[in-house]
């Protein structure tokens, strides 16, 4: 995942990622969107086999050699506020 977080140059939002959860199981998943708050970029995505599914939102990250990487929103008042964000006007 190569975007440009500080400009929101967003234009592949169809954009497809596979994740590997913790028991080496691929998901894949298309992005719906990514945001920024308090300098944090945070995805949305859609399981690509079932998009009716709901949504799920990952904390991006980059490691030290600068690739991303996605985790999971493991603070409740950030994902309070991620949702609240999404939930809101604020992005439009």
């Amino acid at each position: 995942m190569s975007h440009n977080h500080d400009g929101y140059d967003y234009d592949e939002l169809d954009e497809i990622i596979t994740l590997i959860d913790e028991d080496d199981n691929e998901h894949v998943f298309t992005v719906l969107e990514y945001l920024e708050i308090d300098e944090q970029v945070y995805v949305v995505v859609t399981p690509q086999d079932d998009p009716n599914e709901h949504a799920f939102v990952f904390k991006v990250m980059v490691d030290e050699n600068g690739d991303e990487f996605v985790m999971d929103i493991e603070d409740d008042e950030e994902f309070a506020r991620v949702a609240e964000v999404l939930e809101s006007d604020e992005l439009d």
